[in-house]
């Protein structure tokens, strides 16, 4: 009964088990293609982020470059110059008069500030 059983099984135990194991095989196959798939989208979509936000500090500098280009130009004319020097060094040309404000209000609050605590207590008190 037993060899009209094997007769009549197309496959044996043998091929069901290569057929089982290539099937389990490929579907971790499949499994770890997927996964890694995954992953590299993951960093195609980080590194094109990182791409952009990247190109826009360039175009951020490029026009700090640009800015700073023209500030050195204009430091390079003589006229930028001469006016930096009046500023800062109260220069001027032989025949000119400068003027200058002062405010009495600032020195007002300059002498109150020095005054210590006693002192100011005695101004107080009118002593």
């Amino acid at each position: 009964m037993i060899a009209k059983y094997k007769k009549n099984a197309k496959y044996s135990f043998q091929t069901i088990f290569s057929f089982s194991f290539i099937g389990v095989l490929a579907l971790i196959i499949l499994m770890f293609l997927l996964t890694s798939n995954s992953k590299l989208s993951e960093r195609k979509e980080e590194l094109s982020s990182r791409i952009s936000s990247l190109s826009e500090e360039i175009q951020v500098l490029e026009k700090e470059n640009q800015e700073l280009k023209a500030g050195i130009f204009q430091i390079s004319q003589d006229s930028y110059l001469e006016k930096k020097a009046r500023e800062q060094f109260n220069l001027k040309k032989p025949g000119e008069e400068v003027v200058a404000f002062i405010k009495e209000e600032s020195e007002k609050e300059e002498v109150e500030e020095k005054e210590n605590f006693w002192q100011k207590l005695l101004k107080k008190i009118k002593f």
